[in-house]
């Protein structure tokens, strides 16, 4: 999308609450005109509110990314009120913790139909859009675990690597085309995500550190909106769990279950819960979750920059992964 902002419109799924609000209002400011979707009406219809405050048009379609034909309906309403949409972003997703025997058949199931079939669903329509036009900016959020994994989140770590595939795929389809395709990648973002949870462990559950801002993804999602790239890791944390899997992947995955242990789960029983995965919650409608703290953050990226500056050496020096993965997983986590 490489023009000015200016009444350029660009529809965002997941827009009720976290990164998606985050960049409905980014993109307010800059006076594009806004498509928003969710599950929920009255979230999207307090934030058309604060986006058309900015004076630009903002656009509430209730939308259930699961359902195919509810996605249909998002695009034709788009095309019917604006005549077109210059970009865009599949951004719904929902989060599920468990271990494999925990997680019932029909959760799995239905966090791969909100968080990969929505993305395929809302990528068909909206190439389908941009060949009419012949431009158009695409950008799917994935997630750090589109690179890695990590234990309890098999469901979640399954769709974000599929996503981040399929799209890889559907960019080279349309090299040349006029359509850029872009995959944005965060690290653990402070959104009500976490409170929308569907957690069967038994035990609450907070993001693992460090924690981002929304505000930080969805000025990575103006980047590449104004400047398409492919992909985008968003966090020193992403490009970093990124890194050190490549450099010493056995290490990596016995220091990820250390750091789930300490730092995901809370000392609190909980019941199971299905969270917003099946239907809404009324909670959570803003773009922070509550997670965030600016002092610690600054603390958590030296630890983590001197974690990875001790994999670098280990590596180099070799025979060393035990005593990395201990280091590491104390800087994440102490």
């Amino acid at each position: 999308m490489k023009r000015a902002w200016k009444n350029r419109v660009i529809v965002i799924t997941g827009a009720s609450s976290g990164i998606g609000r985050a960049t409905a209002l980014a993109l307010a400011k800059k006076r594009a005109h806004l498509v928003l979707a969710a599950r929920r009406e009255e979230p999207l219809d307090d934030l058309a509110r604060e986006c058309e405050s900015h004076r630009v048009r903002a656009l509430v379609v209730p939308t259930d990314v699961s359902n195919p034909s509810a996605v249909r309906h998002l695009a034709d309403e788009a095309i019917s009120a604006f005549g077109r949409f210059d970009a865009w972003i599949n951004n719904a997703g929902v989060y599920l913790m468990g271990s494999l025997e925990e997680t019932p058949d029909d959760a799995f199931r239905q966090l791969l139909e909100t968080n990969f079939f929505g993305t395929v669903t809302g990528t068909r329509v909206a190439v389908t859009q941009f060949r009419r036009q012949g431009y158009g900016t695409l950008v799917n959020v994935a997630s750090t675990f589109g690179t890695v994994a990590a234990p309890y989140v098999s469901a979640y770590v399954a769709s974000k690597h599929a996503v981040r595939g399929f799209t890889s795929s559907v960019r080279q389809e349309l090299l040349n085309s006029g359509i850029d395709v872009c995959t944005v990648l965060p690290a653990a973002i402070d959104t009500p995500l976490w409170q929308h949870t569907a957690n069967y462990t038994g035990w609450r559950i907070r993001p693992v550190e460090p924690v981002y801002t929304p505000e930080r993804v969805a000025r990575a999602i103006l980047r590449v909106l104004r400047a398409p790239k492919p992909e985008v890791m968003v966090g020193p944390a992403a490009r970093s769990f990124a890194a050190m899997h490549g450099l010493m992947p056995a290490t990596f995955e016995r220091t990820m279950r250390g750091i789930t242990a300490r730092q995901h789960f809370e000392k609190v029983r909980q019941g199971h819960t299905s969270g917003s995965l099946f239907r809404p919650m009324a909670e959570g409608t803003g773009t922070s979750g509550g997670y965030h703290s600016a002092g610690k953050q600054w603390l958590r990226r030296l630890l983590l920059a001197g974690g990875l500056a001790a994999a670098a050496a280990t590596f180099r020096r070799g025979g060393a992964g035990r005593r990395l993965g201990v280091r590491v997983a104390h800087a994440l986590a102490s």
